[in-house]
């Protein structure tokens, strides 16, 4: 990714374009004029989150909105620079301005992470139980049975397993930084990619998946095994369990359960079409979103509240909207990968017809193939979608926190302009 920073930023304290500095007492010494092409190997971009920064290729950041300038420390104001020369009353609008994007990307990510988690603990736990009678289409049966799972174990039902699903995130990135760094795959494409370099990159995040696939298994084991019977364990069992299972130690699991390499193709191919699916329609919705700025708001007619407003939440927006519909389509096929990942793993859930009882996990599928025709057969169509409910929880909380925020940082934004 290619670093933004300003033509004329040099980093040391010096202008690039002269040839030598004078200090009091008269010495002076050669300054190596940098271009911004050797800035680039000295100069890296700031953590990648959701709303923190635009993404678009070629693009500027516009943090301060249009004509904002300033100078660097020290100097006078002689050219644009992020900050502003006053200190006034527009100084808090301008650190506002600084850190909005990373203030709205946080609330996403937190509404993603953590206000969601009881959607996703309440969605596994539907998709394993193949014992339900009600499978939990709608919101309402899943408020309905949330709240009976808080009555009769309180709030930590709905929470397990939140720890476990941030590490299993974090192996995640670092397997594919390291993958990217001792290896000729790419982890980002670039504005003119080809072919070869998307199988690659696609190569790359398959395996990536690989290598997460056990610890991801030992997360779905903390997120759905009951309460009532779950160990108190530390935030880095998800670690040792998923070592344990990829060299054969830990707890002991029955007969039953599935070889790594039986899960191998189901749990990449989801994961893949997921990153698919989600980067074609995150793409369109951003194209979509700026054609119809670009149309009703006209560069000159902006204003800065508007600015900064379109700068943030388009992105926000296209990871909303990518992630919904992803999830969506592949419900069916989710369903079928945590079934195989469960099994055989001796996991007690909660009963989610009743809401205060537990069930063992015995299935005995033979694969990918033979799991979906088992659920066909034995559940009908809609067992593929046991939980949707849940979904439509997750996405609606998801887009109130969204719409507040944005109202919020309207309301702040305008207040100091």
């Amino acid at each position: 990714m290619h670093p933004r920073r300003p033509d004329g930023f040099d980093g040391l304290g010096y202008r690039g374009g002269s040839s030598s500095r004078e200090f009091p007492g008269g010495n002076s010494f050669s300054a190596k004029s940098f271009s911004s092409s050797d800035l680039s190997h000295w100069v890296t971009t700031p953590p990648d989150i959701p709303g923190s920064r635009n993404l678009h290729w070629g693009e500027k950041i516009p943090l301060y909105g249009p004509g904002a300038a300033s100078t660097p420390v020290g100097g006078s104001c002689e050219e644009p620079y992020p900050g502003g020369c006053s200190s006034g009353p527009g100084a808090s609008s301008e650190q506002l301005n600084r850190f909005a994007g990373f203030g709205i990307g946080l609330a996403s990510l937190f509404t993603e992470n953590v206000l969601a988690h009881p959607c996703i603990v309440l969605r596994r736990q539907c998709q394993v139980n193949y014992h339900a009678r009600h499978y939990h289409l709608t919101p309402f049966t899943v408020i309905n049975i949330m709240y009976s799972f808080n009555k009769t174990q309180g709030p930590r039902a709905l929470w397990k397993g939140m720890g476990s699903t941030f590490i299993v995130q974090g192996v995640t990135l670092g397997a594919e930084g390291i993958i990217s760094e001792f290896t000729p795959l790419p982890r980002e494409l670039s504005h003119k990619w080809s072919p070869k370099q998307v199988g690659e990159h696609l190569l790359l995040k398959g395996l990536t998946y690989v290598v997460a696939m056990p610890f991801y298994s030992a997360s779905l084991i903390e997120t759905v095994q009951s309460e009532i019977i779950r160990d108190n364990a530390g935030i880095l069992e998800c670690v040792k369990e998923g070592i344990g299972r990829v060299i054969g130690l830990g707890v002991p699991h029955s007969k039953r359960l599935l070889p790594l390499l039986a899960l191998t193709f189901p749990t990449v191919l989801h994961g893949v079409l997921h990153y698919i699916i989600s980067s074609i329609i995150q793409k369109f919705v951003l194209l979509v979103l700026k054609r119809k700025n670009t149309h009703n708001h006209p560069s000159e007619s902006t204003s800065p509240v508007q600015s900064i407003l379109d700068a943030y939440f388009p992105e926000l927006i296209a990871n909303f909207t990518a992630s919904l519909c992803s999830d969506v389509m592949l419900y069916p096929l989710e369903t079928v990968l945590h079934r195989l990942h469960i099994q055989g793993t001796r996991t007690i859930i909660d009963n989610t017809d009743l809401g205060y009882e537990v069930l063992p996990i015995n299935t005995q599928y033979e694969g990918m193939r033979d799991c979906i025709n088992t659920i066909k057969q034995e559940e009908g169509m809609l067992g593929f979608y046991k939980g949707f409910g849940a979904i439509i929880v997750q996405y609606t909380l998801h887009a109130a926190v969204l719409q507040i925020t944005k109202i919020i940082y309207s309301t702040l934004l305008q207040s100091n302009v």
